[in-house]
């Protein structure tokens, strides 16, 4: 099993990096690999449209470390962790996500890999464009 972790910088402070990324009314608007809908709340957890069908979703509480980790479970059942992370950085803030290959094949592993840096850059390009 591989892990790999993708990341972009954004040129504007952690806070606001991690307000937006951390809110899930924005997900349908950078996070195509989770969000393809609205989302809609149940207590802590919110259910959404995914490629992979409805799915529920529980970020980590709110903190002052940039911790965004998130928990998914799939239509199977299957709970799949998440770690993401807004960082510090000489140019505004890093957002790192960790993929982990799990149960993928290595081209599935790829092409999730290559979905996450997208997602990411339309997350830079989010966090750039609005002011929180």
């Amino acid at each position: 099993m591989r892990s790999t972790h993708v990341s972009v910088v954004i040129d504007a402070p952690p806070q606001r990096a991690y307000d937006i990324a951390g809110d899930p009314a924005y997900l349908p608007r950078w996070a195509a690999g989770l969000a393809q809908s609205d989302v809609v709340w149940d207590g802590e957890v919110f259910g959404v449209q995914s490629p992979m069908g409805e799915v529920t979703v529980r970020f980590a509480a709110r903190n002052d470390y940039g911790v965004l980790d998130h928990d998914v479970t799939l239509p199977s059942g299957v709970t799949v962790n998440n770690p993401l992370r807004v960082l510090a950085h000489p140019r505004g803030s890093e957002v790192v996500f960790t993929i982990r290959q799990l149960d993928l094949s290595d081209a599935d592993f790829e092409r999730d890999v290559a979905m996450v840096q997208e997602d990411l850059e339309r997350l830079r390009d989010l966090v750039e464009r609005t002011q929180h």
